[in-house]
């Protein structure tokens, strides 16, 4: 169940109010208000705990949820109020007593308001107490219905599949693990998420020919979610043929010694089938304990997590979804019978639509088999395909595909409650988006859904929490892993598989988590009142929207529709001079097209207006898709005094000016003022942001005007800074930021008015920045300057230079933690490799585009020992590249791309037996021609699985 609403509620309670109820006499009311919310906590863990799922609970969690969000709101703006009324209305007696009477009329209205929610709680309370939730069942209906679901799926190991396509490949990876006793690999784990074939992966390889040979015993046991660990014993020990009546009536701790001791002396296979979590492991591993063993273990699980707890030289295998290929194998095996008479043949247009229809189901097992299954019943009808495929995602989700339903939901039944409102909040992406792990954890921690306060997480800070949780999904295969920072392997992005997606949505919508607003639904906005989520990913009118408690707004389309454009810019100037190039001016044409952008700017005027002035809690306001914007950001915006993450990136204005009301906003956490503009550099800032002293990441515009002078010393919280530079900035503040972790300059970097009594001070003193970036398109930077930046970054493992700087500084001044270095146009006179290869850590090189600009380039001995990627590109001078016998000892991949004077390859790739990928691509025929089978460098690389040439002429 998801209470954060709840936790949110009491955090933002015991935080906001301390002060205020002190020194306003509303201690009582809110007392009792966070009473009722305890209770209510309390009731939601119990329901959790065992699993409830009935529909009064469903109900009152949802409004539950409401009135929590309800006393958040409350609290919050008195507290917001009476700290702006203390700080701007006390200075004087004649100023006070003015405001003693307003004060006592927002003193009684929080009053009022508490105690109206308070009443709503008791209620909803007392109406609860009089269930006792212990004699609910799962699904209101006793045990039977879940239970039944779970058992309806449970594994028999002599039941096989028929329908199995594309698993040679799996079977060949894991039977040699299996078959290898000199291994200190005692546990091998098959993990994906529900229905990708893992059970029927296990049932191969407990059939396959080599592993019947190779031991001694075969046991195979069904764990599921419900484990009961004297079960899963007795089934192992039947398979083993030693279970006795007399075992029955042992003790469990007796009867795990009876196993651990019998796959201590005998050579024996044990399959645990659909493992949940590592505490059901932790439940089981008595048995198997036994470390002087031949045995192995085998288990199937959707949570990668386990196999890292259950042994640390365990063997981790990631099932993977079936290619198109195997995907539609698998479906005609099932949709189309076979037949044995003569001159049979398929129906064209039949195939034709069920390799349309099988790419619905996204390489998903189950899912092909379920369509399979109800296209074999209509088989060779085509009139009733076509019916199918006019609407094959509904068949994949009505009662017919119950299956695939129940195997996906338990996913998220599994989820701890901490979990749920993050995986509910991924309902908020569009279809097959890749969504940014950074921007979803800061997404959730404006949300509240996220904090650093959470049960068990005391010395982190909430981000670091926020990412334990996206791990923690990737792990139990809810979420797929796109791509990792290099240096820290933390998830970069990740996209949803379609089907769970599905299954986000629907319970998304069932606990009325969100709305997803387009042209087509808008209208239904304006009847519903309580919207506290919307996601709008398809333009609409935000005019619909009547719900004054609006939480969170997340565009990912433009403001206006191109439709909309064209209906009020029906002849504009450039579409006129597109096609009238040899033409004189026309004024007319100017005149129209100017009165057109007067029309839309109103329009946009209008929905920043509407938006400002009646969604007065917004927490969260996101643009995704930018386009034009109107003509400035309206001065209203200072009304969303409870905003914590706002986002105008890519947003197009006539008029670049941030308003002043945006230090207004003192509760941000995360501020993109990315924006776009008529004239780049017309942006001006106003130096209000040391104001948001709650800032966690701040993104300013690429390029300022030079009137933009901030002062940033106050951001001690923040994490971000991206788009710094000593024109625009104090680079004094840096060393306040305590907290930096990531760090982007762009432009100017100076410190010659950094002036202190401290000799070569340190410009940061974050411990934590961990990645710092240096990019300017105009000029050089100063080679003393960077040396003493780079002095005080000695814990980084990134490192950005895009600027020209001649000469890298010496390795005493680089961090030894590096593992990831981009150089661009630095226009290095002297080799890098040198001072590069003392950085042990090193995994990821890249020098691109002038980086270096000499033409002999060495790696020589035992250097770059952990380099797993190169990427030369655009080295338009370098001719000789030369590698020592011993250096790059761990090389994946490399790639030289646009250095064309480059002769050939070095002869040191030929001892480097981890390359996995050398890609060539836009270089002369003549040096391909060298590389390619047959040419002098192919002996260099014929070791290399995958070579691949790209644009050589």
């Amino acid at each position: 169940m998801d209470f954060s609403a709840v936790s949110s509620a009491l955090k933002t309670i015991g935080e906001l109010t301390q002060e205020v109820t002190s020194l306003w006499g509303v201690d009582e009311q809110v007392e009792g208000l966070a009473s009722e919310l305890r209770w209510m906590q309390s009731f939601l863990k119990v329901a959790d705990g065992i699993k409830v799922d009935n529909e009064l609970i469903r109900t009152s969690v949802v409004e539950i949820r409401e009135l929590a969000y309800d006393a958040e709101d409350v609290i919050e703006t008195f507290s917001l109020k009476v700290a702006s009324k203390r700080k701007g209305g006390f200075s004087n007696c004649i100023k006070r007593s003015a405001c003693f009477l307003k004060e006592g009329c927002l003193l009684h209205q929080i009053k009022s308001e508490i105690e109206k929610i308070t009443a709503k709680i008791k209620e909803l309370t007392r109406q609860l107490k009089t269930y006792d939730v212990s004699k609910f069942g799962v699904d209101g209906e006793g045990p039977s219905s879940s239970t039944e679901r779970r058992v309806s799926r449970r594994s028999y190991p002599h039941v096989m599949d028929d329908n199995i396509v594309g698993l040679g490949k799996d079977i060949k990876k894991l039977v040699p693990v299996l078959l290898d006793e000199q291994s200190e690999c005692r546990v091998i784990s098959i993990c994906g998420m529900g229905g990708l074939g893992k059970t029927t992966l296990a049932k191969k390889i407990y059939h396959a020919s080599q592993v019947v040979g190779h031991f001694k015993h075969l046991a195979w046991a069904y764990v599921s979610q419900n484990c009961q660990e004297r079960k899963v014993w007795e089934d192992i020990l039947s398979d083993l043929n030693i279970l006795s009546e007399a075992d029955k009536k042992m003790k469990v701790e007796k009867l795990s010694e009876k196993l651990s001791s019998f796959l201590e002396k005998n050579k024996c296979l044990v399959i645990l089938d659909d493992i949940w979590n590592t505490e059901v492991w932790d439940n089981l591993k008595p048995a198997f304990s036994a470390r002087e063993t031949k045995s192995k273990i085998l288990l199937t699980s959707r949570n990668k997590e386990i196999i890292s707890h259950a042994d640390k030289n365990g063997f981790l295998y990631e099932l993977q979804c079936l290619n198109y290929e195997q995907s539609r194998e698998l479906f005609q095996k099932i949709a189309i019978p076979p037949t044995n008479s003569p001159g049979y043949k398929i129906d064209a247009k039949m195939t034709e639509l069920g390799e349309d229809m099988v790419k619905h189901c996204a390489g998903f097992p189950l899912a092909i088999i379920i369509l399979g299954g109800i296209l074999a019943t209509k088989y060779p009808s085509l009139t009733e395909w076509l019916k199918v495929s006019a609407n094959v995602k509904s068949y994949l989700n009505n009662d017919k595909g119950e299956v695939l339903r129940d195997v996906l939901a338990l996913s998220y039944d599994d989820l701890p409650p901490y979990l749920r409102p993050c995986f509910l909040y991924l309902s908020h992406f569009p279809e097959d988006y890749e969504i940014p792990a950074d921007r979803l954890i800061q997404l959730w921690i404006a949300e509240g859904i996220v904090s650093s306060k959470q049960e068990g997480d005391e010395g982190q800070i909430a981000e670091d929490v926020a990412e334990g949780h996206l791990l923690e999904l990737a792990e139990r295969c809810m979420i797929q892993v796109r791509e990792r920072d290099i240096a820290t392997l933390k998830i970069r992005s990740f996209q949803m598989h379609d089907l769970m997606r599905d299954v986000c949505l629907s319970k998304a919508k069932q606990q009325k988590f969100l709305y997803i607003a387009d042209q087509s639904n808008a209208c239904q906005l304006s009847t519903i009142g309580r919207v506290r989520r919307i996601s709008a990913h398809k333009f609409f009118w935000i005019q619909c929207i009547k719900s004054p408690r609006l939480r969170s707004l997340l565009f990912f389309d433009k403001f206006v529709p191109r439709e909309e454009e064209d209906n009020i810019l029906p002849l504009t100037m450039m579409s006129y001079f597109d096609n009238h190039d040899d033409e004189i001016f026309n004024p007319l044409v100017c005149f129209v097209a100017l009165f057109g952008l007067s029309v839309l700017g109103t329009k946009f005027r209008g929905i920043w207006k509407y938006m400002f002035n009646n969604f007065n809690f917004l927490r969260v306001l996101d643009y995704e898709r930018g386009g034009d914007a109107g003509c400035k950001l309206p001065n209203d915006i200072g009304k969303l005094i409870h905003l914590r993450f706002l986002r105008l990136r890519d947003l197009n204005f006539v008029s670049s000016k941030f308003p002043s009301s945006l230090g207004n906003l003192r509760c941000l956490q995360t501020l993109d003022l990315r924006i776009k503009s008529e004239c780049s550099n017309s942006i001006h800032v106003p130096n209000l942001l040391w104001r948001m002293q709650q800032l966690r990441h701040l993104y300013l515009p690429q390029q300022c005007n030079r009137k933009t002078k901030l002062k940033l010393g106050t951001l001690k919280n923040l994490q971000t800074l991206v788009n710094f530079n000593t024109k625009n900035c104090y680079v004094k503040d840096l060393i306040n930021m305590t907290n930096l972790r990531e760090l982007e300059i762009r432009g100017s970097f100076n410190i010659e008015d950094f002036n202190t009594e401290e000799k070569n001070p340190p410009i940061i003193q974050s411990k934590y920045l961990h990645s710092l970036s240096i990019i300017n398109d105009e000029g050089r930077i100063d080679p003393g300057h960077l040396a003493h930046l780079l002095l005080s970054c000695e814990n980084i493992s990134k490192l950005r230079l895009d600027v020209e700087i001649r000469r890298l500084p010496e390795y005493h001044y680089l961090s030894s933690n590096l593992a990831y270095i981009k150089l661009r146009r630095c226009k290095l006179e002297e080799d890098p490799m040198p001072t590069l290869e003392k950085l042990l850590y090193l995994r990821m090189l890249e020098l691109h585009e002038a980086a270096f600009i000499g033409k002999e380039m060495f790696c020589c001995g035992q250097a770059f020992a952990k380099l797993e990627s190169l990427s030369l590109k655009g080295l338009n001078n370098l001719e000789e590249w030369k590698v020592g016998k011993e250096a790059m000892a761990s090389l994946q991949r490399l790639e030289i791309q646009k250095c064309r004077q480059l002769k050939k390859l070095p002869d040191g790739l030929r001892f480097i037996a981890t390359l996995l990928e050398l890609k060539i691509e836009s270089m002369p025929k003549a040096f391909k021609d060298k590389v390619a089978e047959g040419g002098e460098d192919f002996c260099k690389v014929r070791h290399v699985p995958s070579i691949i040439f790209q644009d050589c002429m």
